[in-house]
Parts: C-alpha cells; sequence; structure tokens
C-alpha cells in the first residue's frame, strides 16, 4: 500500500529563531501589527510503500529521528496518510 508523509519540522522552544524573530520585527513595518510568537520550519513531503499504516509510521518516524531532523535543536510532527 502506498502512503503520503508530511514531516513537520521545527525548532524547539528554548531554541533561538532568527528567521521568525526578524519577520515578526519586519511584520509592523509593512502594515501588520498584533502578530507575535512567529517561527520558522520546514516541511518534507514523501510517499512511501508500506504493508499497512503501522508499518508506514514507524519507517516515516525512523527516518525522521535518524537523518530528517536534528533531535538535539528539532521537534518534528509525522503525519501519514493512505495515499
Amino acid at each position: 500500500m502506498r502512503f503520503t508523509v508530511l514531516v513537520d519540522i521545527s525548532l524547539r522552544s528554548a531554541i533561538s529563531d532568527p528567521a521568525g524573530a526578524t519577520i515578526e520585527r519586519a511584520l509592523p513595518v509593512l502594515g501588520y501589527e498584533g502578530i507575535e510568537g512567529v517561527t520558522v520550519g520546514k516541511t518534507i513531503r514523501f510517499t512511501l510503500d508500506a504493508a499497512d499504516a503501522d508499518a508506514a509510521r514507524q519507517v516515516a518516524g525512523d527516518l525522521t529521528e535518524s537523518f530528517l531532523t536534528n533531535p538535539v535543536i528539532e521537534d518534528a510532527v509525522v503525519t501519514v496518510e493512505p495515499a
């Protein structure tokens, strides 16, 4: 069976996010008021073949932890759905 995987990666809350801070500082200059807590992350999408949803989640989780993220500074949310 084929599955679509979405990995949403963000910096941990204790890690400085200079890109998010830069965007947040620029927003009032551009006329956008009242926006705070801006963070910048990355999203990775791919498809994979697996026997079932549990197997797909296991493969996606292992790949995310071992290769796609730096677990010291990043958190990830993995979503797996049938393709």
